[in-house]
């Protein structure tokens, strides 16, 4: 439903009008000249104004003027019994949507009122979406302020604005797709489309049709024709994610249009030229692929022009806690719950945690702690992270893998004591929690088993070991004997 401005110097229409449109639920006012309706546009807002042409005083090509100038989203239909195709183009080129000619039927002007709102409601959606994706992809707001985040973003601006082929590597969850958008969204092809395709999520002859369109009657149930996304994608970006698993078949025709920046679509015979700029996802390893000849060696270097590596969670634990407050924020206000912050406790286990599904895991386990977070801040007790069923129950069970040529235990400790460390982000107390032993053991057993932190620049042979750091070695193998490592 929308708000209408009816306007005519014919009483009976104008009234008839208003009746019939107020009584399908929309909220309607009316003048019955052009002075009339240029004040009530200075003084309210409307959706739709349907004013006739030809009136005493001010006429409808007035009120058409000042609805341009005081409200530009409003839609403007013109209606006239002296109707010419000179004043109809007139009116279109001023702005207005429509021009009927009376007489009229009223259920023909209702549908055409409809139509009008529903292009308003459209054009303010996509307004919304287009001002959210500038502040999404502004390589400023992107949450994160680890040096591993900061040296991507820092190769992002200097590429951005080139039509260079990017190929942005990590693995999943990791943030790939948030990065292509950023590139295209500061490039000189921001006001043309960005389109995305998931390269992994359909079938060989399904991604085809999807890349490149096909003409009525190319396969069993192609109806009509179909424009592809490459057409679509024309004097803008298209995100090709997870490249690595297109076939052989599908990497020969990519390699074509990278090339000679034409395709036919599945079916035809006329040759499509298009302007596209290529930018490219995957966690698999290309290069191993193309020695295994599974990834085409040309394609690879014409993809791999200027390569991305987007760090795993794991390895820029630093942006976790702007990262779970950010997800906090989104999802308490679409939840409608007041949820504030996570508390100091909860923090440590988001630290702790290895974060195998990266960014994206992340976001789901906040999203499941709002949802069941009775208080204003999310607690140990809200967060649901890996499978926790073993740790309810005090069952611990640590696989370690011995390879048939065999490990020494030595080896097995320093995995140990590095992985705890890593999940404490390198705090030595907090690691040795994690193993059951204390700080002094734990200190002991970095300098023993040659253990560098990151940004210290001391780092102690194990010949310098003391005789107490022994005695606390032995304590330390006991500490890790209880963790069933």
């Amino acid at each position: 439903m929308g708000r209408i401005l009816i306007v005519d110097d014919h009483d009976s229409l104008r009234k008839g009008l208003v009746k019939a449109l107020s009584n399908a639920g929309h909220d309607v006012e009316d003048a019955p000249n052009g002075t009339g309706a240029i004040e009530r546009l200075q003084g309210g807002q409307f959706d739709v104004v349907l004013t006739d042409l030809r009136m005493g005083g001010a006429d409808g090509m007035d009120v058409l003027r000042t609805a341009r100038s005081v409200q530009p989203d409003a839609a403007v239909i013109l209606m006239t019994a002296f109707g010419s195709i000179h004043t109809a183009v007139e009116a279109m080129k001023m702005g207005a949507i429509d021009f009927v000619q009376k007489p009229f039927e009223i259920e023909e002007m209702e549908l055409k009122i409809e139509k009008a709102i529903d292009l308003r409601h459209l054009k303010n959606q996509v307004d919304y979406l287009r001002h959210a994706q500038e502040d999404l992809y502004d390589v400023d707001r992107i949450v994160g302020g680890s040096g591993a985040l900061k040296q991507v973003l820092g190769v992002v601006s200097k590429v951005a604005r080139s039509n260079s082929t990017i190929l942005i590597r990590g693995e999943t969850g990791t943030g790939k797709e948030l990065i292509a958008g950023a590139i295209h969204h500061n490039s000189m092809r921001a006001n043309k489309a960005f389109v995305k395709v998931n390269c992994a999520a359909l079938q060989e002859n399904l991604l085809e049709s999807e890349l490149f369109g096909h003409e009525k009657g190319a396969f069993t149930s192609a109806d009509k024709q179909r424009i592809g996304r490459f057409e679509q994608a024309d004097g803008g970006s298209l995100f090709l994610d997870e490249v690595g698993d297109m076939s052989q078949s599908t990497q020969a025709k990519i390699l074509r249009v990278l090339q000679e920046h034409e395709f036919e679509r599945l079916g035809g015979t006329r040759t499509v030229r298009v302007d596209v700029r290529i930018i490219t996802a995957t966690n698999r390893n290309l290069s191993q692929m193309v020695q295994d000849g599974l990834f085409r060696e040309d394609l690879f270097y014409r993809l791999n022009v200027v390569s991305l590596e987007m760090p795993p969670l794991r390895d820029r634990k630093d942006d976790i806690p702007a990262l779970a407050e950010f997800f906090v924020h989104r999802f308490s206000a679409e939840l409608k719950k007041r949820v504030d912050c996570i508390d100091p406790e909860a923090q440590k286990v988001l630290m702790r945690h290895h974060w195998p599904g990266n960014i994206r895991e992340l976001e789901n386990v906040v999203e499941r702690a709002v949802l069941l977070t009775e208080g204003e801040a999310i607690t140990t007790d809200d967060l649901q992270i890996g499978d926790q069923a073993s740790a309810a129950s005090g069952q611990r069970s640590i696989v370690v893998k011995i390879p048939p040529t065999g490990i020494p235990l030595e080896e097995i400790e320093r995995q140990a004591v590095m992985e705890a460390l890593k999940m404490s982000n390198w705090i030595q107390k907090d690691a040795a929690n994690l193993l059951g032993i204390s700080p002094r053991v734990m200190n002991y057993k970095i300098k023993i088993l040659n253990i560098e932190i990151p940004g210290s620049r001391r780092h102690v042979p194990a010949s310098m070991a003391s005789d107490e750091g022994r005695r606390g070695s032995r304590a330390g193998t006991s500490g890790l004997a209880r963790s069933r490592v």
